[in-house]
């Protein structure tokens, strides 16, 4: 599946590793990187993630860490930078597994190439993850995914659908 994480011609390609490193620091994944003229200045946008999604305050914390970062390589951006640090948006596709490990027991719309459906995330492997779709467990291969995305939902996921995720990965163990 193709990866999410964007390279920037120019500056973009010579922060990767810079940025990429400070947001380890602060523990946290680099998911993409964008670096564009704005104007004067150059616009430095990072969208990261965590295993447990990332809050406010922890988009502070790896701002600065990325701001000194960038700092100490003023060479590179040569002049005045704006720095937007985010966290990917629901709509975010699920193009890795650690995209479908976040996702457990969330609900997701998926996109094959010969269908669309509905179904509730359960047990991610490097290869596969599986679904609940209609009542029914399976496990597809991430290649046999076109698309996916996270649905948002507004009500508690039903019981019988949690329990029947948990239970089969409870007795996988």
């Amino acid at each position: 599946m193709p990866g999410q994480r964007q390279r920037a011609g120019g500056a973009g390609e010579e922060l990767e590793p810079v940025v990429a490193d400070a947001v380890a620091r602060a523990g946290f994944e680099l998911e993409e990187l964008q670096v564009h003229q704005a104007g004067r200045k150059q616009l430095v946008k990072v969208i990261v993630d965590g295993d447990d999604g990332i809050g406010l305050d922890q988009v502070a914390e790896v701002a600065r860490a990325v701001s000194e970062a960038l700092d100490t390589r003023e060479e590179v951006l040569a002049g005045a930078y704006t720095l937007e640090v985010t966290s990917p948006g629901l709509d975010r596709p699920l193009t890795k597994p650690r995209h479908w490990r976040r996702a457990r027991l969330r609900k997701v719309a998926v996109r094959q190439a010969d269908a669309k459906f509905l179904a509730r995330v359960g047990a991610a492997a490097d290869d596969s993850v599986e679904l609940l779709v209609d009542g029914q467990l399976r496990r597809v291969a991430y290649p046999e995914i076109e698309h996916a995305v996270i649905e948002v939902e507004f009500k508690e996921p039903p019981a019988a659908e949690i329990a029947q995720l948990t239970h089969e990965e409870e007795g996988s163990r």
